[in-house]
């Protein structure tokens, strides 16, 4: 059984904390350490921000959306959907 994550800060601290690894990110930090160190989804963390491959259907739409229109190497910008703020980089 998959953990919920424990979330407590508050939307606008969120979306700040998502500016601040965004360019974190942009300036060349690793991304799986970034989502190590940030995220509050605990599977997230554990797999460095991995999720593997998905299709379309199994994400929210505006994270495939988001995940889908990436070239492989690419990072989104800060993508919101009802769980939160995410940042995407495409692997493949």
């Amino acid at each position: 059984m998959r953990a919920a994550p424990t979330i407590t800060r508050s939307k606008p601290e969120a979306q700040r904390l998502a500016n601040t690894v965004l360019t974190q990110a942009k300036g060349g930090a690793n991304f799986g350490d970034l989502a190590e160190k940030y995220s509050d989804d605990p599977s997230a963390k554990l797999g460095k921000g991995t999720l593997g491959k998905f299709g379309r259907n199994q994400m929210v739409k505006p994270f495939a959306d988001a995940a889908f229109a990436l070239k492989p190497g690419e990072l989104s910008g800060i993508v919101e959907t009802p769980f939160g703020f995410h940042i995407i980089k495409r692997t493949e």
